[in-house]
């Protein structure tokens, strides 16, 4: 067992804005979100677009993220709306700065749009006389200002307040609720199936099961000496979490030290195989343009494509040279898909991301390449990303990018994927 003395407490909230986009659309047009049965959907004019977002009485039917448009009844009490990522991005930075009132910038850590962290621990005081009596100030402010119900999970640290969110706050009437760590043996070991824990997916799940640990309770109990010899540190990080421990601090900002560049879409139609190499291009074409214009190059990259029924295929190689050619990326990506992917199945998912990155000046020429052409290929791609700057990304479209299985010119101006 681990001694709760020796760990720092503070008093961290974790805020989410309940039913964000959704709520806010509802807003935007007058409606009530808690009573309006109302849908965010990607485009309202495709049957197989991703539902976004829905309100809580909209999930009563059984629509919730992730369903499409087509499973949404057709009802007169039901809204089916476009997303307005604008609007969303303007209200995530009103509350923001209603928060920003409260503590210091490096005392906050933004999450997700409608999810942020808060260390109250030295500010809290000159507001409320105590942690919840502050969180109950700040979700009412933020009402007040904004119309958004917000629920906030108060912790001793980063984790607590966090599963105390996702598996508590959400559910009580007043939307707050306080984890301690006299509270981890009650709360938290009772927690079951682990996938409900935050840092365990279902496929760490079944590993742990075939272990004999089923809830989280058994988890802090299994010696962490064999989860690090099976898992590494991730292991050990598991063992740390399932007692309710997490040493990380708001102000400790996380540096990144394998950045990537990724791209990701949810086709709105079923692609044959032969139409995800339009798509999957014009990915890579993006991801390069962007490589290029921050003076990198890529040693690794990784790709998946997603059929229809679910099955994920995907590979990560190198190219130890590096590379900032979508040719050459493109030539390699379709290579190893066709070795691995079924040519007869329908897809709907196709991801792309760049790492392994080093500086453009540090790529050294090949003795098979012929100076001359390397240089007209560059200043041809230099070209091609200057009017793409100014211009934008349709100034310059490859030929494909004119079919019907391109999806370029459908997601030009589109912030996060979405409508502004």
């Amino acid at each position: 067992m681990y001694n709760y003395y020796l760990c720092t407490r503070r008093d961290i909230l974790c805020v989410d804005q309940k039913s964000f986009f959704a709520s806010v659309s509802c807003i935007l047009n007058g409606l009530d979100p808690l009573t309006t049965k109302l849908a965010v959907v990607g485009d309202t004019k495709r049957k197989g677009a991703v539902v976004l977002a829905a309100t809580p009485e909209l999930k009563t039917l059984g629509i919730k993220t992730g369903s499409r448009l087509f499973e949404i009844p057709n009802r007169r009490d039901i809204y089916i709306i476009n997303p307005s990522m604008k609007m969303y991005l303007d209200y995530s930075q009103s509350i923001t700065e209603i928060a920003l009132q409260f503590v210091p910038p490096e005392d906050f850590h933004q999450y997700s749009v409608d999810e942020f962290f808060m260390d109250i621990t030295d500010s809290y005081h000159l507001f409320a006389p105590t942690p919840k009596a502050f969180a109950l100030r700040l979700k009412t402010e933020i009402y007040e200002a904004t119309k958004i119900q917000c629920a906030i999970g108060i912790g001793e640290n980063l984790l607590l307040s966090k599963v105390a969110l996702d598996l508590e706050a959400k559910e009580r009437p007043d939307g707050v609720t306080e984890w301690r760590y006299e509270d981890v043996e009650e709360k938290l070991w009772s927690i079951k199936p682990l996938s409900k824990f935050w840092g365990i997916n279902e496929k760490s799940a079944v590993k742990l099961n075939q272990r004999g640990i089923f809830s989280i309770g058994d988890l802090a109990k299994y010696p962490s000496k064999y989860l690090k010899r099976d898992f590494g540190i991730v292991g050990v990080d598991w063992h740390l979490h399932a007692n309710g421990i997490d040493a990380s601090q708001i102000r400790d900002k996380h540096v990144a030290h394998s950045p990537s560049i990724a791209k990701s879409q949810i086709l709105l139609r079923d692609y044959g195989f032969d139409e995800i190499y339009v798509v999957l291009f014009e990915q890579i074409d993006e991801l390069v343009h962007r490589l290029r214009v921050s003076h990198r190059f890529t040693r690794t990259i990784h790709f998946s494509v997603g059929t229809k029924d679910g099955v994920i295929y995907r590979k990560q190689f190198s190219i130890q040279a590096g590379t900032n050619n979508e040719n050459e990326i493109m030539k390699h990506v379709w290579t190893h898909l066709k070795r691995l992917a079924a040519p007869d199945v329908l897809y709907r998912t196709i991801s792309v991301s760049l790492t392994n990155f080093i500086p453009d000046s540090l790529r050294q020429g090949s003795l098979f390449e012929d100076p001359d052409t390397v240089l007209k290929e560059e200043s041809l791609r230099d070209t091609i990303d200057a009017l793409k700057i100014k211009y934008g990304q349709l100034s310059v479209m490859r030929a494909f990018s004119k079919t019907n299985a391109s999806t370029l010119q459908l997601r030009e101006g589109l912030i996060a994927g979405h409508k502004r």
